[in-house]
Formats: structure tokens, sequence, C-alpha cells
């Protein structure tokens, strides 16, 4: 499969670069009859920008999906859907000066010497977070598909440079508050003093990382292919794919390198005539397969790369030692952006597994609506 795929029932394959003219995807293996419209796929969309413009960058693209196919008369029709959103607010020329002088941080320079010079590096092209838009739209199918079988993807930022939730928030704080949060903070106490911390990073001229929490409820167990596509193993691999993630972490995660294994082990239990367990230390994941518990997922988010600080680099063109000053518009925190990308990561790939399960069937039966 090529390397801008990924999935094998329900498959996305996205395209575009961040100052070329669009940004899009085609989702390949959505069952028939699901009840879409664009509006499904705007509302994911609208959740990218925080309603404080002071913590994101000045490049705010009023992203309106067009969906070209897979869609008659309200419904999917079970062929491929490619949709797409176009580029508007580009400034290719920001980016001139600093074309033999990669940025510390962005693949500038790896992405020179794979494609031997041919690659758009205006943005960081097809390596900049521009492109998890195509995450957006594909994953608003994915949420929409998921939602029919009683599944709910929720995410939230947990920590901001350095300021962190402390207790855990309930699921209905998530749904009900994360995005009433610039930051995406369902603890309203603590996003505002993570958007404090981020408009002084920015004054600054820096920028700030953070940890973004991800919960997928009333996955049935049994869901995942060991050994190589496993769903923990999968769910790790898109999640990479989103640019700045550094790191992934299921359940009690690397603290389970500090406990014993009378701590770690999730104890079962009946509740209610269902298997549970009395903990979820594992995340809702063992051996790669769902366990039924909710599937607890998070991510470190690296700070953003472009800073007005200055910087030491190289001159490719002249092979000696530099400095830089990056200009044009930037996040100085990316987490605010990332929450509803990582939503739909998760999302997409619980779909995947759940078509190749058989528990989601090829079409869905007329009334789902």
């Amino acid at each position: 499969m090529a390397a801008n795929s990924i999935g094998k029932e329900f498959v996305i394959t996205c395209f575009g670069e961040s100052h070329g003219k669009c940004v899009g995807v085609v989702v390949d293996g959505c069952p028939a009859g699901l009840p879409l419209s664009e509006n499904d796929v705007q509302k994911e969309l609208d959740k990218r920008i925080p309603s404080n413009l002071e913590i994101v960058s000045g490049r705010i693209e009023k992203d309106k999906v067009e969906i070209l196919s897979g869609i008659f008369e309200g419904h999917t029709t079970g062929a491929p859907i490619c949709m797409l959103v176009w580029n508007k607010e580009i400034e290719p020329s920001d980016y001139e000066e600093i074309r033999n002088k990669p940025r510390p941080g962005h693949a500038d320079y790896v992405a020179k010497i794979r494609y031997g010079g041919f690659n758009d590096y205006r943005g960081g092209g097809r390596f900049s977070g521009r492109i998890t838009v195509a995450f957006l739209m594909a994953g608003a199918i994915a949420k929409k598909l998921l939602s029919f079988f009683g599944i709910e993807v929720l995410a939230y930022a947990k920590a901001i440079g350095g300021i962190e939730v402390k207790k855990t928030p309930s699921t209905e704080e998530i749904r009900e508050r994360t995005y009433l949060s610039p930051v995406r903070c369902p603890d309203l106490e603590v996003s505002k003093m993570m958007e404090e911390s981020i408009i002084r990073a920015k004054k600054d001229g820096d920028s700030l990382g953070g940890i973004i929490e991800c919960i997928a409820l009333n996955v049935p167990a049994g869901i995942g292919d060991p050994i190589f596509d496993a769903l923990d193993a999968d769910i790790a691999k898109i999640l990479f794919t989103i640019p700045a993630v550094k790191g992934v972490e299921f359940g009690a995660g690397f603290k389970t390198a500090k406990m014993k294994g009378s701590e770690n082990n999730d104890p079962y239990t009946i509740v209610n005539d269902k298997i549970v367990t009395t903990t979820n230390n594992a995340g809702g994941i063992i051996g790669g397969i769902s366990t039924g518990m909710p599937i607890v997922v998070r991510v470190a988010i690296k700070p953003t790369p472009s800073i007005l600080k200055e910087q030491k680099t190289v001159d490719l063109s002249e092979m000696k030692e530099t400095s830089i000053r990056i200009r044009g518009r930037h996040d100085p925190c990316i987490v605010p952006k990332a929450v509803p990308i990582v939503e739909s990561a998760v999302a997409i790939v619980i779909a995947d597994h759940m078509i190749r399960a058989g528990v989601i069937p090829k079409v869905i039966k007329r009334g789902a609506d």
C-alpha cells in the first residue's frame, strides 16, 4: 500500500500540501447506506480553530468542505468518498529566503534529501500540520459510522507547557466542556492558566507543547488483529503520522515501569452480566485486542518548531553555518488544534477494525438515520 494511505477495510488516502491548491482525502470502504452530508464533515472541521485567535496562527483558513463523490441522496453509496478544502490563505513568499536553510525542528532537511530537492518546501509542504485537515474529514465519517454502533471518541488537552489537569474529568465534562475552552481543556480553571501560558510564550517569541488524552467508549471486546495489525499498534501508527506527535502511551503507560504486577494487573469481575475489569491500567487493550473497557491513549505534542527567536542552521547552497529567523504565521502551541485531529485519528482506526471484525456490516440498513 502507498505511504499516503492507511487502513485495510476503511482505507483513507490523503493528498495536498500546505501551500498547494488544496488538501483532501479519499475514503474507500465506508459501508453503503450511512446518512452523511457536508454539514456532518463541516462540524468537525470547525472544531480545528479555537475561539481565542491570540493562541493560534495568523493563518486562518475558512475551510469549507466539498464532497466530490461517494454520496447520493444523502447516503454513502459504498463508492470512494472524495473530499477537499481549498487553500486560500497562502503566502509562499514567506519561505523563499529559507529555501536552502532548513528550519530546526522541521522536516525541511530530511525532505530535501529524501526527494532530491523536488519537494514542496513552502510551509513544510507535505510535512505541515495543514495536511491533518484530511484526518478531520475522514474522521467525521468514521465518527458518524461508529455512533450508529454506540461508540464515541473524545479527546481533550490534559497538559500544556507543564500546566496539567490533575483530576481526570468525567466523560460528561469532556463531552460538554472541551470545545467551550479555547485550549480544548474541560477544566475551565486550568484552561485559563493554559491560555495565559501560551500567550506569554508567544510574546517571548517561543512556543509550548503538551499532552492530549483520548478516550474511546463502548468499543466491544475482541477487536484487533495481532500480531502486526494489533489495535493499539495501528492506533499508535496513525497517531505518529500527526506531525507534532513524539510519544504515545496507553492506559497507565510509562507508569507501569514503576509498578508491581499486583498493582498493574486489571482484575476481572462481573457487572450486570458483563465481564469488566476493576481497573484499566491496560487502557482497554491487551494483546492487541480490545477488552471492552474504555480505550485510553495519550499523546505527547512537541512545541511548535517555528518560533521567532534566532536559531542556528546551515546554508545548504553554500555549505556553511548560519542563523535563521523564521517569518510567516505559526501557532505558539499546536495542542488546541490537535485535539480534534487525535479524536479523528483514533476513530478512523477503530472504524477500520470494526469493519474487519465484521461488527460493522458493509451495508447500513435503512432506518438507521
